[in-house]
C-alpha cells in the first residue's frame, strides 16, 4: 500500500504545503484585517502573531524561503499552543489547541523537507528536487 500513490509523493507534498500555507494565512488575515469571520486585533502580540501568519503563510503556499519561513511559524504555533491553550488542560481536544498542534508540526515537517516542486524557489534553482 505504502507505493500505490507514491509516484505523486512529491505533488501531494506540494498540494500539502500549499494548502497549510493558505489556510494559515486566512488565520492572519483575520487577525490583521479583520475578515472571513475573524475579528481585527489591537494588542501588539496578536498583530506580530497576525503577521507572522499571513506573510509566512503566503511565503509557504507559494514555496518562497519556505525551510526558514516554515520553521518560524511552527515556534509561533507551539508558542501559541502553550500561551493560549495549554493553561485550559493537557489534551489538544479539550483545550481547543489541535489546529496549533498540527500546524505546528505540519510546518515542522515542511521546514525539515524544504520547498519542493511547485514552488518559487524550485523555479529560481534553491530548492533540491526529490
Amino acid at each position: 500500500m505504502e507505493k500505490w500513490l507514491g509516484r505523486y509523493s512529491n505533488f501531494f507534498y506540494a498540494l500539502m504545503r500549499i494548502v497549510a500555507g493558505a489556510l494559515f494565512a486566512c488565520h492572519g488575515a483575520q487577525k490583521l484585517f479583520g475578515v472571513l469571520g475573524g475579528q481585527k486585533q489591537e494588542a501588539a502580540l496578536m498583530i506580530a502573531a497576525a503577521v507572522i501568519e499571513f506573510a509566512g503563510g503566503i511565503l509557504i503556499a507559494v514555496g518562497l524561503l519556505t525551510s526558514i519561513v516554515a520553521f518560524i511559524c511552527s515556534g509561533e504555533m507551539a508558542a501559541a499552543y502553550f500561551k493560549a491553550h495549554a493553561p485550559g488542560g493537557f489534551w489538544p481536544i479539550m483545550n481547543k489547541g489541535e489546529m496549533a498542534v498540527l500546524f505546528c508540526v505540519v510546518f515542522l515537517y515542511i521546514a525539515s523537507r524544504g520547498s519542493g516542486i511547485l514552488s518559487i524557489d524550485a523555479l529560481i534553482g534553491k530548492s533540491k528536487r526529490r
